[in-house]
């Protein structure tokens, strides 16, 4: 197998405008990121994919780009921007920027000189079609329609927020464009891109009307408009014109793509290094995308979902692991569920957030931690739906009231579910703010802080912090690194559903197992180990083949 410098890499997910404020104006900045390089230096991390930092309305937190060129001043400036990815550099430490290319804000000047000359080229730029009613019946991802009326019989297309109009691909003129954004980035010296929602840019079924799916008349635009016949002569063309000759690397947000369609978007010759796949990050909604229509799953269905994908990768390419993202809730309320163990539950806290990242971390492909998952961080408790940010939150909160749920009950899902969740200041410490800001934080910081931290995790030796740098050292070291990186991946059956197990075999023959206890009972799991790499009952010996509640470990056979 080819070997690549993204697919050693340990990435980590930095959601900016929560990472560390110096401005103590409550938000994260660009000299946040600088100041804190040596902690990820420290962790292991080699490459970090910053949120969207250009300026913006921040109707959907810096989703909705008015100039792709620039810094917002909130985050700092250009200089600053420099100046990271010159120290990032130093430290050995790769950057990739997200690239919003599906749609821009409304108040990007592209779309204003739209407005407000028909005639000009940037009319060209988005979707605009002459109609007395809505031209077809998509609901957007954030609800209500995808269309909106910029003028009487006029309408602009939005596959996610009114404020968010869609670019129009099929314009050749658009595409220079945003071949332009993508190198002068490039020869700013970032490493790669990835891509948000990138399979919708293609609209195909969603500019005609559908079958309703719902009481509102409409039909989800995800299952109409992502990954449209025509999408790869967009793809190969971006990659053609701005990447081949580069060692620049592209992670797709790629919903819609079916697996038997993978080799063209992650193959020899595919659009882009890697893509996401949502199947058991998402295994807890069910079709429709209403939150309070949660997914009964089992630990059964969560492995079969696992393992489909990354069979299915491993067979046609390459791809990008994790288990949270700035779109998500904390994984340790995801995959425990009512048994995950709050920050108080030190022992079961850790055994758990642990067990999670031994699965991680055995996985094949560039891993992807999210900021705080290597603390165990949780979900933030909101009283009130008033302390949510978030806009679709806020959207899925009025739906779940709509479809008569109690207003206590309406609470509850979106605080199971919300991306709030992941986007909360992050804990550098147990003083006020959590060490994040001397100002007023522009979302609410988790209270349980004063237990989870990096500076307490930093000085303990036996935290998770310091767990997950153990695993990150071992899946980079060069005795471990044709299994863990480039070996095949291949499911041990267990009895046991709660029990998540696999091996990574590297050419050579050389065999590492996973073992993952997802539950609280001890589990006879027929493990026969030559040595033991990790365990996170760390210092006790594997007797018996016996899984003690929440254990996990890696080991040689």
């Amino acid at each position: 197998m080819e070997r690549k410098w993204w697919k050693e890499a340990i990435g980590y997910e930095l959601y900016l405008k929560s990472f560390k404020d110096t401005n103590e104006d409550g938000i994260g900045d660009l000299r946040g990121i600088i100041e804190k390089l040596p902690y990820l230096k420290e962790l292991g991390i080699s490459l970090l994919w910053i949120c969207p930092f250009y300026p913006s309305p921040m109707r959907d937190n810096g989703y909705d780009v008015a100039d792709y060129y620039g810094i917002d001043p909130r985050y700092g400036t250009m200089k600053d921007m420099e100046e990271l990815l010159s120290k990032a550099k130093e430290a050995e430490i790769r950057v990739i920027i997200d690239m919003v290319l599906n749609h821009t804000s409304d108040q990007h000047p592209w779309f204003q000189e739209a407005l407000k000359n028909p005639d000009s080229k940037y009319r060209q730029y988005y979707i605009f079609r002459d109609s007395k009613e809505r031209p077809s019946n998509a609901r957007s991802c954030f609800g209500g329609s995808v269309w909106e009326e910029a003028e009487e019989g006029v309408w602009y297309y939005h596959t996610f927020a009114k404020e968010q109009p869609d670019l129009n691909w099929e314009c050749p003129l658009l595409r220079a464009e945003i071949h332009k954004i993508l190198k002068f980035w490039l020869e700013k010296g970032v490493s790669g891109f990835r891509l948000d929602a990138i399979t919708y840019i293609k609209k195909g079924a969603s500019l005609a009307m559908a079958e309703p799916d719902g009481p509102d008349g409409l039909h989800d635009v995800g299952s109409l408009g992502q990954n449209q016949p025509g999408i790869g002569e967009f793809l190969k063309e971006m990659r053609q014109v701005c990447l081949d000759g580069t060692d620049a690397m592209t992670v797709a947000e790629a919903p819609g793509v079916p697996y038997e369609e993978l080799g063209e978007f992650i193959g020899e010759d595919g659009y882009f290094s890697m893509v996401f796949d949502f199947s058991y990050a998402d295994i807890d909604l069910l079709p429709g995308g209403n939150w309070y229509n949660q997914a009964p799953w089992t630990f059964k269905e969560l492995k079969e979902l696992i393992f489909k994908s990354q069979c299915s990768v491993q067979k046609q390419g390459w791809g990008a692991v994790y288990l949270e993202n700035h779109d998500q809730s904390r994984s340790l309320n995801k995959y425990f569920r009512e048994k995950a163990a709050a920050a108080e539950e030190k022992e079961k806290h850790f055994l758990q957030a642990s067990a999670l990242a031994v699965l991680l971390m055995g996985l094949r492909g560039t891993v992807f931690l999210y900021q705080g998952e290597e603390l165990g961080m949780v979900n933030c408790p909101f009283s009130s739906v008033d302390e949510f940010d978030d806009l679709n939150t806020k959207d899925q909160y009025q739906r779940a009231l709509q479809a008569d749920i109690e207003p206590e009950k309406a609470l509850k899902y979106v605080n199971d579910r919300s991306r709030d969740n992941s986007r909360t200041p992050f804990p550098w410490s147990g003083e006020k703010n959590a060490g994040f800001t001397q100002g007023v934080p522009w979302l609410k910081v988790n209270p349980d802080h004063t237990l989870i931290n990096a500076r307490q995790q930093s000085e303990d030796m036996q935290s998770l912090y310091h767990f997950y740098q153990k695993l990150i050292a071992l899946r980079k070291d060069p005795a471990y690194l044709d299994v863990l990186v480039y070996g095949k991946i291949e499911e041990i059956p267990v009895e046991n559903e709660g029990v998540i197990a696999f091996c990574r075999t590297a050419p050579d023959g050389k065999e590492i197992q996973i073992w993952v206890n997802m539950t609280e009972e001890k589990v006879s799991a027929g493990i026969h180990a030559r040595e033991v790499l990790a365990d996170n009952y760390q210092g006790t010996e594997i007797e018996n083949g016996i899984l003690m509640p929440y254990q996990a470990c890696m080991i040689l056979v």
